[in-house]
């Protein structure tokens, strides 16, 4: 099984309001981006959107390091959440779980692929996650002219 190395990001202006997401993979010496976003969308949806555009990119089965500065993302994935909202109907313990389908999305690419996922300081010295900020921001500001 290739080991596969993603990193992502999601930008959001207001909470809702445009937003962009970003994705790089890399495998050896290759490595590519991806991006899009969104005219009305959330921070949340962008750092989701992020993260299932890289894992829909492979063409098989990976191991995939996921490095992600949205806490809510890694902790789904490390934590159970994903697991528990699963278990219950797609909810929250305490009600409505947001953006459902992209979670029901990531169940299932999480079980195509074999996903650790890190925790990332966001704006620090890691190259590949502020090219991710630099990307969703620029896919943010196509929206905001």
């Amino acid at each position: 099984m290739k080991t596969v190395v993603l990193y992502t990001d999601g930008a959001c202006s207001g909470n809702p309001g445009p937003g962009g997401w970003a994705a790089i993979l890399r495998y050896g010496e290759s490595t590519k981006e991806l991006s899009g976003g969104e005219r009305e969308t959330t921070n949340n949806r962008m750092e989701l959107s992020a993260v299932l555009a890289g894992l829909r990119a492979l063409k098989e089965p990976c191991a995939v390091e996921l490095y992600s500065d949205s806490q809510y993302v890694v902790h789904a994935i490390t934590n159970g959440w994903l697991r528990d909202w699963k278990r219950r109907g797609w909810k929250r313990r305490d009600g409505e779980l947001k953006n459902p389908e992209l979670w029901q999305e990531l169940d299932a690419l999480l079980s195509d692929h074999k996903v650790s996922a890190h925790w990332v300081k966001g704006h620090a010295e890691n190259e590949y996650n502020n090219r991710c900020d630099a990307l969703a921001v620029a896919e943010r500001e196509k929206f905001t002219v």
